[in-house]
């Protein structure tokens, strides 16, 4: 633990215009009554960075030439990275035993009598866009393993997240047993091997995946991925502001391909949005589909 002598203060008026400068930014909000948490998350930043002042931080921020590098460090320390493998499990469910059924016999191919398929199109592709320290992404490949999907469909995955921190520790495919609190214990053995450091995910799973750093606020990073036939964004509007989530709602609506899918976590809606998207029941999860012709 860090202590510093002299707390900084975040006073009112300074914490509005930071504050919304990190959700035009980063698409995070922070309440009114959140000052103070925003206060304590970014002094150790502003003490590294040899400043005095919350305000001194601002104009960091918004105009240094160093602003670029410090906006990774806030991200970082803004960012919750408490996931765990096979979360909200009803969308991998849908995923594998009814969407990828249906895009199988519509779009893909035909099956030949001699059990192999043909296949006219470019592959499948599933996008973790918000995936923390990776154990979404990873879920997503285990159960289409467990599927038998991968011989079946070519499926590209990709997984990213805007804190470097969590992607540089999803990349090393290391993970604690807080990790698997959800997680059968069938698949642990199979799919991990326990190492002084934790448990490492096997190599055939882990190169399945695309690592990246993105950031769903810059559309120019965020670009090829929202192309993806199938997106997870989960429990991470949650600390969106609406029009945070409208924009980026809508920039996956615009890329995404006409038949499409959007899967939010359990606690987040875009039924006040007024969201192109349509929400549907699939298989016991709620999805958001796409059937429409692309906007503009």
């Amino acid at each position: 633990m860090r202590f510093f002598p002299q707390p900084l203060q975040l006073t009112d008026s300074v914490f509005t215009i930071l504050r919304d400068l990190i959700h035009e930014r980063a698409g995070l909000f922070y309440e009114n009554d959140k000052r103070e948490i925003l206060a304590d998350k970014l002094t150790p930043r502003v003490i590294d960075c040899g400043l005095n002042s919350f305000l001194d931080y601002y104009y960091l921020l918004k105009y240094d030439a160093s602003a670029t590098a410090e906006w990774k460090a806030v991200i970082d320390v803004l960012s919750v990275q408490e996931t765990f493998f096979w979360r909200e499990s009803d969308a991998l469910t849908a995923l594998v035993e009814v969407l990828l059924p249906q895009y199988l016999a519509e779009r893909r191919g035909t099956f030949t009598p001699g059990g192999s398929y043909s296949f006219s199109s470019k592959p499948l592709r599933i996008w973790s866009a918000a995936c923390a320290t990776g154990e979404e992404p990873l879920s997503i490949v285990m159960a289409l393993e467990q599927g038998g999907w991968f011989e079946r469909l070519p499926i590209e995955l990709y997984a990213s997240d805007a804190a470097n921190g969590a992607i540089a520790k999803a990349r090393t495919g290391v993970y604690r047993e807080r990790s698997f609190r959800n997680f059968p214990e069938s698949l642990q053995e199979k799919y991990f091997t326990k190492s002084e450091f934790g448990w490492q995910v096997c190599s055939s799973v882990h190169k399945r995946i695309q690592w990246n750093v993105a950031n769903l606020m810059n559309q120019s990073e965020i670009e090829r991925f929202s192309q993806a036939d199938i997106i997870f964004c989960r429990n991470v509007f949650i600390y969106f502001s609406p029009d945070s989530i409208r924009k980026t709602v809508d920039y996956f609506y615009q890329r995404m391909p006409n038949r499409a899918y959007l899967f939010l976590g359990a606690s987040e809606s875009l039924l006040k949005l007024n969201s192109d998207f349509d929400l549907r029941e699939i298989g016991g999860a709620f999805v958001y589909v796409k059937e429409k012709a692309s906007k503009g």
